[in-house]
């Protein structure tokens, strides 16, 4: 027991801060909760319920045009958090180990928390410049740009809480810097690195404003197949497409938070 009679570890709350709390949890996850309740909805109307029914993921799994829209969207997505991986770690260290500019910092980092539209705009008025046609593969090079300065966000903020002196004993004891970075460097920052690269799939997987921006007629990516179809209505293979990739972003974002948390805890 403590002060006051109240048992050890509780605090009294008001019952009324709940009431906040779920109208705001309430705004959030409503309408996703109707549009996952609404891809088991039997009838081919989106919004009137009449019926359980599983038949619009299979019909989902048969749509050639959304299917191929997968299929250039995971090419850019596994293409893009490859390469944003490696740099955004170098780019982490580097800035880490020789950067006390917090100009620099945030430079760095811009395009991570540009608006879509600006980095969308700036990077269309690039590739006309430079004359490079628009495909899959300026797409791929767009989303690298932010996954970049993503996972370089996130291996920042680990290489904050590692300890320098490990690097030293390493070197001291005779390891090359090769061989300290691969064994040393890199373990202890190994569940950030991970979880910048789901986030940045995650990003990449159901990005929309720069692909639309860069993307060619003929290779379009998942985002902007969905868009072309709701033009003229939502239909229900549309709720069940949505329902699939929340349930993807859902699980990478929780797995990136628990990967992040423990790698805070070492």
């Amino acid at each position: 027991m403590v002060a006051g009679g109240l048992p050890r570890g509780r605090v009294g709350r008001p019952g009324w801060t709940l009431i906040p709390l779920a109208l705001t949890l309430g705004f959030l996850y409503l309408p996703i909760a109707v549009v996952v309740i609404m891809a088991f909805n039997e009838s081919g109307s989106p919004y009137h319920w009449s019926g359980f029914s599983t038949q619009w993921f299979s019909e989902l799994a048969h749509n050639e045009q959304i299917i191929t829209g997968l299929s250039n969207t995971l090419v850019v997505a596994a293409g893009s958090t490859a390469v944003s991986v490696v740099l955004g770690t170098l780019l982490a260290i580097g800035l880490h180990r020789h950067v006390r500019s917090g100009w620099i910092d945030a430079l760095s980092m811009g395009p991570a928390v540009a608006p879509d539209i600006i980095m969308a705009i700036g990077l269309l008025g690039f590739y006309t410049t430079v004359g490079l046609t628009l495909g899959l593969h300026s797409v791929l090079l767009s989303h690298i740009v932010f996954g970049t300065a993503l996972v370089a966000a996130v291996v920042r903020a680990r290489l904050g809480h590692t300890d320098p002196h490990l690097e030293e004993a390493s070197r001291d004891l005779g390891a090359s810097q090769l061989t300290t970075f691969l064994r040393i460097t890199i373990p202890g920052v190994w569940p950030a690195i991970v979880a910048g690269g789901l986030l940045a799939f995650t990003l990449s997987l159901d990005e929309f404003v720069i692909a639309f921006f860069t993307d060619g007629p003929s290779t379009p990516t998942l985002p902007i197949v969905i868009y072309s179809m709701v033009r003229f209505g939502v239909t229900p293979e549309v709720n069940a497409l949505a329902a699939v990739l929340l349930l993807v972003s859902f699980v990478t974002v929780l797995v990136a938070q628990r990967l992040t948390g423990v790698g805070a805890d070492d």
